[in-house]
Protein backbone atom coordinates (compact mmCIF):
# COMPACT_ATOMS: atom_id res chain seq x y z
CA UNK A 1 0.00 0.00 0.00
CA UNK A 2 1.42 3.53 -1.22
CA UNK A 3 2.35 5.88 1.71
CA UNK A 4 -0.47 8.28 -0.04
CA UNK A 5 -3.42 5.62 0.35
CA UNK A 6 -1.98 4.66 3.73
CA UNK A 7 -2.31 8.55 4.67
CA UNK A 8 -5.64 8.64 3.05
CA UNK A 9 -6.82 5.76 4.36
CA UNK A 10 -5.89 6.65 8.06
CA UNK A 11 -7.49 9.88 7.79
CA UNK A 12 -10.74 8.79 6.13
CA UNK A 13 -10.89 6.39 9.65
CA UNK A 14 -9.91 9.66 11.70
CA UNK A 15 -13.11 11.46 10.52
CA UNK A 16 -15.42 8.42 10.74
CA UNK A 17 -14.16 8.02 14.33
CA UNK A 18 -14.67 11.25 15.03
CA UNK A 19 -18.63 11.31 13.77
CA UNK A 20 -19.26 8.20 15.50
CA UNK A 21 -17.80 9.39 18.97
CA UNK A 22 -19.55 12.64 18.51
CA UNK A 23 -22.27 11.23 18.33
CA UNK A 24 -22.11 8.22 20.55
CA UNK A 25 -19.29 8.95 22.23
CA UNK A 26 -16.03 6.84 23.20
CA UNK A 27 -17.59 4.09 24.87
CA UNK A 28 -20.08 3.73 22.77
CA UNK A 29 -18.38 2.42 19.75
CA UNK A 30 -16.22 -0.15 18.88
CA UNK A 31 -13.91 -1.10 16.75
CA UNK A 32 -16.04 -2.84 14.72
CA UNK A 33 -18.32 -0.13 14.82
CA UNK A 34 -15.26 2.04 13.09
CA UNK A 35 -14.47 -0.66 10.78
CA UNK A 36 -17.96 -0.92 9.21
CA UNK A 37 -17.93 2.90 9.24
CA UNK A 38 -14.83 3.12 6.91
CA UNK A 39 -16.39 -0.36 4.66
CA UNK A 40 -13.62 -3.18 6.53
CA UNK A 41 -13.63 -5.36 9.31
CA UNK A 42 -12.87 -3.87 13.07
CA UNK A 43 -9.62 -5.84 13.01
CA UNK A 44 -8.84 -4.82 9.81
CA UNK A 45 -8.22 -0.92 11.73
CA UNK A 46 -5.20 -2.63 14.12
CA UNK A 47 -3.17 -1.71 10.45
CA UNK A 48 -3.66 1.89 11.21
CA UNK A 49 -3.99 2.25 15.01
CA UNK A 50 -2.91 -0.52 18.41
CA UNK A 51 -6.51 0.48 19.38
CA UNK A 52 -9.20 2.23 20.14
CA UNK A 53 -7.56 4.61 22.41
CA UNK A 54 -4.36 5.01 20.55
CA UNK A 55 -7.13 6.02 16.99
CA UNK A 56 -8.45 9.12 19.85
CA UNK A 57 -5.22 10.22 20.74
CA UNK A 58 -4.06 10.20 17.05
CA UNK A 59 -7.32 11.96 16.36
CA UNK A 60 -6.95 15.32 19.04
CA UNK A 61 -3.03 15.25 19.34
CA UNK A 62 -3.43 16.38 15.13
CA UNK A 63 -6.45 18.43 15.79
CA UNK A 64 -4.14 20.73 18.02
CA UNK A 65 -1.16 20.35 15.87
CA UNK A 66 -3.27 21.56 12.89
CA UNK A 67 -5.08 24.11 14.51
CA UNK A 68 -1.06 25.74 15.95
CA UNK A 69 0.88 25.20 13.09
CA UNK A 70 -1.87 26.91 10.66
CA UNK A 71 -2.05 29.83 13.90
CA UNK A 72 1.26 30.23 13.06
CA UNK A 73 1.63 30.74 9.78
CA UNK A 74 -1.10 33.02 9.80
CA UNK A 75 0.77 35.33 11.95
CA UNK A 76 3.66 35.11 10.02
CA UNK A 77 2.22 35.88 6.81
CA UNK A 78 0.10 38.99 8.02
CA UNK A 79 1.42 42.35 7.93
CA UNK A 80 0.59 43.58 10.80
CA UNK A 81 -0.85 42.72 14.68
CA UNK A 82 -4.53 43.86 13.32
CA UNK A 83 -4.53 42.02 10.58
CA UNK A 84 -3.02 39.00 12.35
CA UNK A 85 -5.59 38.91 14.79
CA UNK A 86 -8.32 38.92 11.48
CA UNK A 87 -6.13 35.94 10.55
CA UNK A 88 -6.46 33.94 13.78
CA UNK A 89 -10.41 34.42 14.19
CA UNK A 90 -10.79 33.25 10.63
CA UNK A 91 -8.88 30.50 10.96
CA UNK A 92 -10.49 29.24 14.06
CA UNK A 93 -14.02 30.15 12.44
CA UNK A 94 -13.42 28.12 9.74
CA UNK A 95 -11.93 25.25 11.47
CA UNK A 96 -14.99 25.05 14.21
CA UNK A 97 -17.34 25.36 11.21
CA UNK A 98 -15.71 22.77 9.39
CA UNK A 99 -15.02 20.27 12.33
CA UNK A 100 -18.19 20.38 14.77
CA UNK A 101 -17.62 16.75 15.41
CA UNK A 102 -13.81 17.25 16.34
CA UNK A 103 -14.96 19.72 18.46
CA UNK A 104 -16.85 17.58 20.38
CA UNK A 105 -15.19 14.99 20.69
CA UNK A 106 -12.00 16.82 22.44
CA UNK A 107 -14.89 18.45 24.32
CA UNK A 108 -16.03 15.22 26.02
CA UNK A 109 -13.34 12.49 25.14
CA UNK A 110 -10.33 14.43 26.50
CA UNK A 111 -9.65 12.14 29.12
CA UNK A 112 -10.19 8.89 27.69
CA UNK A 113 -6.67 9.35 26.21
CA UNK A 114 -3.33 7.88 27.91
CA UNK A 115 -2.04 10.79 30.40
CA UNK A 116 0.95 11.13 28.27
CA UNK A 117 -0.74 12.24 25.16
CA UNK A 118 -2.98 14.52 26.53
CA UNK A 119 -0.73 16.28 28.31
CA UNK A 120 0.53 16.71 24.79
CA UNK A 121 -2.74 18.23 23.68
CA UNK A 122 -2.66 20.12 26.53
CA UNK A 123 0.47 21.72 25.83
CA UNK A 124 -0.21 22.18 22.17
CA UNK A 125 -3.71 23.83 23.12
CA UNK A 126 -1.75 26.33 25.59
CA UNK A 127 0.79 27.30 22.65
CA UNK A 128 -1.76 27.43 20.06
CA UNK A 129 -3.70 30.04 22.87
CA UNK A 130 -0.16 31.81 23.26
CA UNK A 131 0.35 32.59 19.60
CA UNK A 132 -3.21 34.50 20.11
CA UNK A 133 -2.19 35.86 23.27
CA UNK A 134 0.97 37.04 21.90
CA UNK A 135 -0.67 38.96 18.85
CA UNK A 136 -3.22 40.57 21.55
CA UNK A 137 -0.63 41.78 23.55
CA UNK A 138 0.53 44.23 20.22
CA UNK A 139 -3.09 45.51 20.23
CA UNK A 140 -3.87 45.68 23.97
CA UNK A 141 -0.55 46.39 25.37
CA UNK A 142 -1.93 47.90 28.79
CA UNK A 143 -3.62 44.54 29.51
CA UNK A 144 -1.99 41.85 31.18
CA UNK A 145 -1.05 38.71 29.57
CA UNK A 146 -2.99 36.91 32.18
CA UNK A 147 -6.34 39.19 31.36
CA UNK A 148 -5.27 38.70 27.40
CA UNK A 149 -5.36 34.62 27.90
CA UNK A 150 -8.80 34.79 29.74
CA UNK A 151 -10.38 36.84 26.50
CA UNK A 152 -8.74 34.42 24.69
CA UNK A 153 -9.95 31.15 26.11
CA UNK A 154 -13.57 32.69 26.18
CA UNK A 155 -13.48 33.19 22.59
CA UNK A 156 -12.33 30.13 21.83
CA UNK A 157 -15.12 29.02 24.38
CA UNK A 158 -17.55 31.25 21.73
CA UNK A 159 -16.48 30.03 18.56
CA UNK A 160 -16.33 26.15 19.73
CA UNK A 161 -19.56 26.12 20.56
CA UNK A 162 -20.56 25.79 17.18
CA UNK A 163 -21.33 22.19 17.32
CA UNK A 164 -24.74 22.90 19.59
CA UNK A 165 -25.16 26.59 18.20
CA UNK A 166 -24.49 26.68 14.21
CA UNK A 167 -27.57 24.12 13.24
CA UNK A 168 -29.72 26.56 12.86
CA UNK A 169 -27.94 29.20 10.78
CA UNK A 170 -26.01 28.48 7.14
CA UNK A 171 -22.17 28.78 7.08
CA UNK A 172 -23.08 32.20 5.31
CA UNK A 173 -25.00 33.35 8.04
CA UNK A 174 -22.76 31.91 11.02
CA UNK A 175 -19.36 32.80 9.98
CA UNK A 176 -20.12 36.31 10.08
CA UNK A 177 -21.52 36.08 13.30
CA UNK A 178 -18.87 34.38 15.10
CA UNK A 179 -16.35 36.65 13.51
CA UNK A 180 -18.22 39.90 14.84
CA UNK A 181 -18.50 37.94 17.79
CA UNK A 182 -15.07 36.90 18.57
CA UNK A 183 -13.82 40.39 17.21
CA UNK A 184 -16.38 42.39 20.03
CA UNK A 185 -14.85 39.89 22.59
CA UNK A 186 -10.74 40.80 21.57
CA UNK A 187 -11.10 44.34 20.36
CA UNK A 188 -13.65 45.29 22.86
Amino acid sequence: MSVTRTTSRRAEILAAAAELFARRGFHGVSIEDLGRAVGTSGPALYRHFPGKQALLSAMLVDISERLLAEGRTRVAAAVEPAAALDALIAWHVEFALDNPALITVHTRELDNMPDADRHRVRRLQRAYAEVWVGVLSSLRPGDSSEHLRAAVHATFGLINSTPYSAGELDRTEMAPLLTTMANAALRG
